[in-house]
């Protein structure tokens, strides 16, 4: 992957969208510049998980002006990411199809165990170098991030359900702050943070950090009404946090309420940022929270560079997984090799380097994964790896990666008619062709002298040319290889083997 001296990092965030460009050097990044509009996205989700017109409107608007700033930068060099009213959104797709036209580059939706993770990223580059163990809580509009880490490595991740605008929504509907509408929404915030607070009690960490626009718009407030005990410094305290819902209880209603430090654009939003917070501070007894400016966009930026450093977290993920499902190391090395050495020679015409270059990489982590399901049967294992791999939280993974691994693995044994729809694009197609030979060929699980053969295309027929006079030495591989033929047939793919000595028609051409 080619390295480059201007990265950006795009935040599609339930509240704020966030744009921040920085120059890279070394491991360093220097910000350059950085947008922000608050187009509250998860204020226009239904009941029943749509996305209205009016938020999709307010989001390419914001996105069309994001691109123009955009405009010029390479694709590699960019990376958004879509957080959780993307994830729950059930039109989700037919709005990201006009995103990803009004900004001009792909967007990927990120569970949340990574934005927790991304986060904490952001947080660790933007603070001094510490040995302590930090609590870092991110309060969202549709969900909440609580990470315990240590230098750049978080050790527990959660994400919540909730966040300030879906809270709001649920407990203040119409503006009205009454105790039982706040003790209500403190409760509810309570319940969902119970389930995480045996491990993120304060006996797990020194020292707390509170990220993104709840943190920073709920320290701002204390700090300008003195409400941190005559400290000057910008942070949360639980005393000021009391003091704080006194003053809303006394107000009552979010219409109404004026108070130095808030911005007029989060009045509405306020009152469902609060009740989590001190849900938070209540249940993980802390009684201070330092603010951070690192936050998810930054964690992305972070992120991209250390895959140019070849530092990528998605790699030590594969490894760790390997691990964890106790894989055959020597058979997904033999899978792996021939499986890209196939792929490469399917793909050697594309021009996109780089998009070829992420494929491979791709079909590379589904060989060595693609065994995985083994430890829960071995009986249509190809489906338990698939399902691992879709639902799993695989660190530094998109969901849509984890989908194509997902896929890429479904489809290397047995019907390819379950995964048809995945084969529309053509590179999914070839990458499944070859990771499918390269288990034909080390079926017998143990190390074979290959014979010197390729694998080429033209439209949709795809030849391997291999001597015949190996073949017979393998009668199991050719009868594969012939009803592999059979099976690609099905897919109105005309696949062929052929004998190296007698001459072979290596086209290329796009399929």
């Amino acid at each position: 992957m080619h390295e480059y001296s201007t990265l950006a990092a795009v935040d599609l965030g339930s509240n704020s969208f966030h744009l921040q460009v920085a120059r890279a050097e070394e491991k360093q990044l220097y910000l350059l510049d950085n947008l922000k509009e608050m187009v509250q996205l998860a204020a226009g989700l239904s009941e029943d998980q749509i996305l209205d017109e009016a938020s999709q409107t307010r989001a390419l608007a914001c996105l069309e002006r994001f691109g123009e700033r955009l405009r010029g930068l390479p694709q590699h060099a960019v990376r958004v990411v879509g957080t959780n009213s993307l994830r729950v959104a059930r039109n989700a797709t037919e709005f990201l199809n006009k995103a990803e036209n009004a900004l001009g580059f792909p967007i990927e939706i990120i569970a949340g165990y990574e934005e927790a993770r991304l986060i904490f990223l952001g947080v660790a580059h933007s603070l001094p170098p510490s040995d302590d163990a930090l609590l870092v809580v991110d309060i969202g509009g549709g969900s909440t991030e609580l990470i315990i880490g240590s230098q750049l490595k978080s050790s527990k991740l959660e994400s919540l359900p909730i966040g300030c605008i879906s809270h709001s929504q649920d407990f203040f509907p119409d503006g009205k702050i009454t105790k039982s509408s706040l003790k209500q929404a403190e409760l509810a915030a309570r319940s969902e943070i119970q389930s995480a607070t045996a491990e993120f009690s304060s006996a797990h960490w020194q020292k707390a950090y509170g990220s993104s626009g709840t943190a920073r718009a709920l320290a701002h407030i204390l700090a300008l009404n003195g409400y941190n005990n005559g400290e000057d410094a910008e942070m949360i305290t639980y005393t000021g946090l009391e003091k704080l819902r006194e003053f809303l209880l006394k107000t009552g209603d979010l219409s109404k309420l004026a108070i130095p430090g808030l911005n007029p654009s989060r009045r509405i939003i306020i009152a469902g940022g609060f009740a989590i917070m001190h849900a938070i501070f209540t249940e993980l007894k802390i009684t201070r929270m330092e603010i951070t400016n690192g936050a998810l966009r930054q964690g992305v930026l972070y992120d991209m560079l250390g895959r140019f450093h070849k530092e990528d977290m998605r790699e030590i993920s594969v490894q760790k997984f390997m691990q964890r499902y106790q894989v055959d190391q020597q058979q997904a090395a033999r899978i792996e090799s021939l499986a890209v050495l196939l792929g490469k020679q399917l793909l050697a015409d594309y021009s996109d380097t780089e998009k070829v270059e992420d494929a491979l990489k791709l079909l590379s982590w589904a060989a060595r994964l693609h065994e995985i399901g083994i430890s829960v049967a071995h009986t249509g294992y190809h489906k338990h790896s698939a399902y691992i791999l879709d639902n799993a939280d695989i660190p530094g993974f998109s969901r849509m990666e984890q989908f194509q691994l997902s896929q890429l693995v479904l489809s290397h044994r047995g019907s390819l008619a379950k995964t048809r729809d995945f084969f529309g694009q053509p590179i999914n197609l070839f990458r499944s062709l070859a990771l499918r030979l390269a288990t034909i060929f080390y079926r017998s699980r143990t190390h074979i002298d290959l014979p010197t053969m390729t694998l080429s295309r033209s439209g949709k027929r795809c030849t391997l040319c291999i001597p015949q006079t190996w073949l017979e030495c393998y009668p199991l591989t050719e009868t594969l290889l012939n009803n592999e033929i059979k099976a690609w047939a099905k897919m109105d793919i005309d696949l062929r083997v052929e004998n190296t000595t007698e001459g072979c028609h290596t086209g290329s051409g796009t399929a």
